[in-house]
């Protein structure tokens, strides 16, 4: 990879644990372009959102920083122990909440004034309890409580981050088997309702002002369930046990082939709604509790991506732009964020009669800024290694190599002791 490497989102990136890491950065640099699609408000969004069937970037995306961070705080382990793997987790999620109190500054101080003086729906809508509560909404923003529209998916980041140096290290020590089923009971249970009955019972208990709809739309306990088992891909390939030795059986990757196939052709056909109509089978492919049959479409997707993964990296051009914004995933991330926020404030929520070229220059312009962030964010890397670079050599400079002529004195010194070469002696000589 070139001189792109910067930390991801969950994760450093993933072109400092192993090599072929650049496919893992086009990958989620491909999920943060569909996320941009999606959430910058024009009338591309509906149809370019969920191109792939039932399942949205943000699947993809959980499982790709699970196994970035699975892997590469394995490493991490194993190089320098467990404690510098927790300290890593640690800072990791530092990063991500101070990502966090910036944007909801943004949002209240900046997004919300410009939405306001502009008669804005879509984001006087989008904070309505900041509006109605706003030292409330701060407070339990802050303690990630309060979880408004597109900025509540760092705080899940934040929770699983803080949680993932115990899976990890269980799983080094007593395998991954209770874990994936502890895991997947987790994600049953948030089907039932599990999540919010458990959120309702502590706010009585703690007297929460935070009503559950304003914690955020994506469900903790269902969606831990992807990044477990991306955690768990990701250590078995830095341990080199990975969860996959032998190829998939013939029978299973046709299984996930037509399933893929039929809900691509669905989704196309219907739109993002499986059953327009209405009806309780929509539940089973709800996004925010991560429903079973969208869960088997990403599973399915998973498959065909690692059945047909490295063929189609063998034949297909290096993607060098992709790979810079997966390289960058948490600025590009917090960037996007920005840009749909401000175009939601500014412009408001997406419409037929806007002009098309409006749109196009909506679009256009965001992937053009969240590239010049990923690049910015690269040579500020660099600058970064550099300087550490400098402060290192001038900390530690290399130590002068004898000569192999010279040779040390064997003679006795005075009290019968042998004198010891320089560069061989300890403190305590």
């Amino acid at each position: 990879m070139q001189d792109v490497h910067c930390p991801s989102l969950a994760a450093p990136t993933a072109a400092s644990a192993r090599g072929r890491s650049w496919e893992i950065d086009a990958l989620r640099g491909l999920m943060l372009v569909l996320m941009t699609t999606t959430h910058i408000p024009t009338r591309f969004s509906d149809p370019l959102g969920q191109p792939l069937g039932f399942v949205s970037a943000a699947e993809g995306f959980v499982l790709l920083s699970g196994f970035v961070a699975g892997m590469v705080y394995t490493q991490r382990r194993l190089r320098a122990g467990e404690e510098a793997m927790r300290d890593a987790f640690r800072k990791r999620a530092v990063k991500l909440y101070l990502c966090q109190a910036g944007l909801l500054a943004f949002l209240f101080g900046v997004v919300t004034l410009i939405g306001g003086l502009l008669h804005q729906p879509a984001i006087t809508d989008l904070v309505s309890f900041f509006l109605d509560r706003p030292y409330t909404a701060l407070v339990s923003g802050l303690m990630l409580l309060y979880n408004p529209p597109l900025l509540d998916i760092l705080p899940m980041y934040v929770i699983f981050m803080i949680v993932s140096p115990v899976l990890l290290l269980h799983g080094a020590h007593q395998g991954w088997g209770p874990i994936l089923v502890a895991s997947g009971a987790l994600w049953l249970g948030a089907q039932f309702g599990l999540g919010e009955s458990t959120y309702d019972e502590l706010a009585a208990l703690l007297a929460l002002p935070v009503p559950f709809r304003q914690t955020g739309a994506f469900e903790f306990a269902a969606w831990q369930f992807l990044w477990v088992i991306g955690l768990w891909m990701g250590a078995g390939e830095a341990s080199h046990q990975p969860v996959q030795p032998v190829p998939f059986p013939r029978w299973a990757v046709a299984v996930a082939l037509a399933y893929a196939a039929v809900h691509l052709v669905w989704r196309h056909a219907v739109g993002q709604v499986p059953f327009p109509a209405g009806g309780a089978m929509n539940a089973a492919y709800d996004k925010w509790h991560l429903g079973p049959l969208r869960l088997l479409d990403t599973l399915a997707l998973v498959v065909l991506a690692m059945r047909y993964g490295p063929m189609l990296v063998r034949r297909l051009p290096r993607p060098r732009v992709l790979e810079a914004l997966g390289a960058a995933s948490l600025p590009v991330f917090c960037a996007h964020l920005v840009l749909a926020m401000l175009a939601l404030a500014v412009f408001g929520a997406a419409t037929p009669d806007r002009p098309w070229a409006l749109d196009v220059a909506l679009l256009a312009g965001s992937y053009l800024v969240l590239y010049g962030v990923a690049c910015a964010s690269a040579a500020i890397d660099r600058r970064a290694r550099r300087i550490a670079h400098r402060v290192r050599e001038t900390r530690d400079p290399p130590r002068s190599r004898p000569s192999p002529l010279a040779r040390p004195t064997a003679a006795p010194s005075r009290g019968g002791r042998r004198s010891v070469p320089a560069t061989m002696r300890t403190p305590l000589d």
